[in-house]
């Protein structure tokens, strides 16, 4: 089997690429367009984007900079994304009262 990415040969079992380490085989599903709470530099559109569309982040800031840079549009379209793409949710574990056999005592 081959690499649709990179074009080298992997194993026909492989579910990633040992070379790109792209996912090959099946399809994987696309993750929802949302901003990352970890990871992102001011408002996590880019990462969201990058995330959203597999692409490396570098190559995600770099177009919104230039597009800045040559005519303005990558500050509006940032503005846009910061306005309409929602934060993930939070992660939020639950952990049992650090005194429950006091709080027992006292009931």
């Amino acid at each position: 089997m081959y690499c649709n990415y990179c074009g080298k040969v992997i194993q026909d079992d492989a579910n990633h690429c040992a070379y790109c380490g792209k996912r090959v085989g099946s399809v994987a599903a696309r993750r929802s367009l949302v901003r990352p709470r970890l990871g992102r530099q001011i408002a996590g559109v880019c990462l969201a984007l990058a995330e959203y569309f597999d692409l490396d982040i570098t190559l995600i800031r770099l177009v919104f900079v230039l597009s800045f840079i040559f005519g303005g549009f990558g500050l509006l379209a940032y503005i846009v994304g910061w306005i309409v793409i929602p934060n993930a949710p939070e992660c939020v574990t639950y952990a049992p009262p650090q005194n429950a056999d006091q709080q027992q005592a006292h009931s």
